[in-house]
């Protein structure tokens, strides 16, 4: 992953300095569980967790070993060796490599997980904060990009804040899939080390055990995780997206916040882009790539193969250190988002109350005219609008059709905006709980 979209905690998660110290942790939990067991001396468990807790892993050193002996994990027990000494021939008893890299893997990802949750939480803490100041700031809501019926920008915001919701109940889960330990030897028998030192070493790294793991952790864990980073990342898209959509010059309600010394443009000094939100919407896709190998990687032969490794190689970390890079943008693109509910109202009367030709359609039926007679007679004068011919409350008034349902003062009633949000407080409610209110929400037609 390049460094221009990485944040340091989790690239240091991924790094191979923390790599080995994961590795000899398993090692050494394992052989404490063998010590216990008889299989190995107590003093020598003793001995491997002494030196290799002060040791500082030569991670080129590693790779030069490798070189020669072209196995990751045997280069890494070779360098152990180096560091503790004779006692070092207690290590790795009965245990194969993927004994180590997969739940070395899984211990990775929960941390990974553990970081995006609370990406997500501070991003739900900024959608909800937005949510309440807006809750009754009227905006058009729109449907194939037209002007549909009002809404209000907190009742928007509250939908991106249920979405995130449900994404961390998703990481939740997945964190839960992927966080499996298989100490379990070469088939996944354990012919050569007992279950009881997998069930020992799981516990240490906070892992479950996993039931039956032929050689490796099967992948379907793993695809199921990669493929929730991707529908988090979709979601961000959406966020982001919308606010491209809000930022358009014709439209104008939101921006991205703009700083005092930033540029636009090399050519253009006016220009005030949605750049974050667009680079929110490239990250996505990238995320999104990562889902396909990852359930690629399901199908190995018979008890594995190693055609997952190079791939886990690439999107373990990059899924994750992109995701977090995105997920803390979008966290501080929504905080300092700039509205303008001004330029939200203006846009609601654009079309001359053609937004209220719904509530006119339920009204006349409820006045006796036929559904197809009603939709006629309100389609007819929306068009005459549209065409610049008048507002659509006094084309209404003015069809005599209509005028023989529809009095003039009940007109002008079909046209209150209020009506729209009578339902606001019972949404929010479903949203972020009964009673659920906050000091920074302001009247509806404040900013």
């Amino acid at each position: 992953m390049i460094p221009r979209y990485a944040r340091a905690e989790m690239t240091a998660l991924w790094s191979p300095e923390t790599k080995y110290r994961i590795w000899f942790e398993i090692e050494a939990h394992a052989a404490d569980a063998m010590a216990e067991l008889g299989i190995i001396p107590k003093a020598a468990a003793h001995k491997i967790w002494e030196k290799g807790a002060k040791a500082t892993f030569d991670a080129g050193r590693i790779d030069a070993i490798e070189r020669d002996v072209k196995h990751d994990v045997i280069a890494f027990l070779t360098h152990l060796a180096e560091l503790i000494g004779e006692d070092a021939r207690f290590v790795h008893q009965g245990m194969t490599s993927s004994d180590v890299l997969d739940t070395c893997l899984a211990v990775q990802l929960s941390r990974a997980s553990d970081i995006l949750l609370a990406d997500v939480d501070a991003l739900l803490a900024a959608l909800k904060k937005r949510a309440f100041e807006f809750k009754r700031t009227p905006t058009i809501g729109r449907s194939h990009g037209i002007h549909a019926e009002p809404t209000t920008f907190g009742v928007k915001l509250a939908g991106f804040y249920a979405e995130f919701a449900r994404a961390r109940s998703r990481l939740v889960n997945a964190r839960a899939e992927i966080a499996t330990c298989a100490i379990s030897g070469a088939v996944g028998t354990f012919a050569n080390v007992s279950p009881k030192i997998e069930a020992h070493v799981a516990k240490k790294l906070g892992l479950a055990v996993e039931p039956v793991s032929t050689q490796i952790v099967p992948r379907d864990r793993h695809a199921m995780f990669f493929t929730t980073l991707g529908v988090v990342a979709s979601s961000l898209e959406r966020l982001a997206t919308e606010i491209r959509h809000l930022q358009r010059t014709e439209v104008g309600e939101a921006e991205e916040y703009f700083s005092e010394k930033q540029k636009g443009s090399s050519a253009m000094p006016h220009k005030r882009n949605p750049v974050l939100s667009e680079n929110l919407c490239g990250l996505a896709r990238m995320v999104r790539s990562y889902a396909i190998p990852a359930m690629e990687n399901v199908v190995l032969w018979h008890e594995r193969d190693i055609s997952h490794s190079s791939v886990e190689r690439f999107i373990a970390p990059d899924a994750t250190i992109t995701l977090d890079f995105a997920l803390n943008r979008a966290a501080n693109l929504v905080e300092k988002l700039v509205v303008y509910p001004e330029r939200m109202a203006a846009n609601l009367e654009h079309a001359g109350g053609l937004v209220h030709s719904g509530r006119v359609l339920l009204a006349l039926t409820q006045k006796g005219v036929s559904r197809e007679d009603s939709y006629r007679l309100v389609q007819k004068n929306a068009m005459r609008a549209l065409g610049g011919e008048g507002a659509l409350k006094d084309l209404l008034k003015a069809d005599p059709e209509i005028g023989r349902a529809l009095k003039p003062a009940e007109i002008d009633e079909l046209f209150d905006l209020d009506y729209h949000f009578k339902e606001v407080d019972a949404i929010f409610a479903r949203v972020f709980g009964a009673g659920s209110f906050m000091p920074m929400e302001k009247p509806r037609n404040s900013g």
